[in-house]
């Protein structure tokens, strides 16, 4: 099938190299333009732009894909379908009209659960036991289409955004391709989400990992799984980013006595106080470190009890 695929990140780059290596015929590759990362503010390309040039596949990165010169440069590729998977942007009807088989997008829950920008991300956040993949035919809504394919998968007690973006990315990928096969074949049913069921996330912004002790340890210890790798979970102390990279929830027992972010035992770990229950970090990383366990950490920084974190 002659295909226009359109994704930005790493997760998109696990489907588009699975349609290409499938055989199907990649007319163009769409992405958002190169971003300045890093302190030199330097341009990057996006990892869809990276393979699709390694593959030889051409590649588009317009700034607005609404604009008229955007549309035709993919309506010129006569397309039977659209594949879109993490682009960036929301298409116009202009765009999802153009090919035969319609748009299709490969979303990270399950629909119509967690709509929008971060459903990764919420699902931990949550303590969701439960996460998956839907491929969805487009309309002009966000992630209101009607549901082709859904497979669902387990989420690990101590899984991560980054691990549970790997898995559903390869997920994705194989779902994907059963989906355009079937889509081919005229063997596929669209189905209308229940409406009642819609819940949304938001854009993930770089401070909302910044953490608040007046949190159950509970909360916490989830946003820390959540936000690893990016944007990564962080308080302070003396004035300065502590990143916190892994740490055990502990609820129950003992009542609280001390101040939230309180620092109320070294052991095992770094311990302490929450809103309600105990947080005992084990991974972290001062600002201008590196990430390493709580107790290497300790030789280079002095933290002891009674010291407060996020102050």
């Amino acid at each position: 099938m002659r295909i226009v695929f359109m994704g930005t990140p790493d997760f998109s780059v696990e489907i588009l190299k699975a349609i290409y290596e499938a055989g199907h015929d990649v007319a163009l590759a769409v992405a958002q333009p190169d971003k300045k990362t890093g302190r030199g503010r330097e341009l990057s390309e996006p990892p869809v732009k990276v393979y699709a040039k390694g593959a030889g596949i051409e590649v588009f990165q317009p700034e607005r894909i609404r604009e008229e010169a955007s549309i035709e440069a993919i309506r010129i590729k006569r397309p039977e379908l659209i594949v879109v998977a993490a682009y960036g942007q929301i298409l116009p009807k202009a765009i999802l009209d153009i090919p035969e088989y319609g748009c299709i997008n490969v979303h990270t829950s399950l629909l119509p659960k967690y709509r929008g920008a971060s459903p990764i991300q919420q699902a931990i956040l949550n303590g969701d036991k439960i996460s998956g993949v839907t491929i969805m035919q487009m309309d002009e809504g966000m992630d209101t289409g009607p549901i082709l394919l859904q497979r669902s998968i387990e989420i690990a007690e101590k899984e991560t955004g980054g691990s549970l973006f790997e898995k559903l990315s390869r997920l994705g990928a194989g779902l994907c391709l059963e989906g355009i096969g079937l889509l081919a074949e005229g063997k596929i049913e669209a189905l209308p989400q229940d409406e009642a069921k819609a819940t949304y996330t938001k854009l993930i912004k770089k401070d909302a990992g910044k953490i608040d002790f007046s949190l159950s340890a509970i909360e916490i210890e989830r946003k820390i799984r959540a936000f690893t790798p990016w944007p990564s979970a962080f308080t302070t102390y003396k004035g300065k980013k502590l990143k916190l990279w892994a740490a055990d929830a502990q609820m129950g027992g003992a009542e609280k006595t001390q101040e939230a972010g309180t620092i109320i035992a070294i052991k095992d770990g770094i311990y302490v106080q929450c809103g309600e229950g105990v947080l005992a970090i084990k991974e972290l990383q001062a600002e201008g470190r590196k990430r390493m366990d709580w107790k290497s950490f300790l030789n280079g920084v002095k933290l002891a009890e009674g010291d407060c974190l996020g102050g």
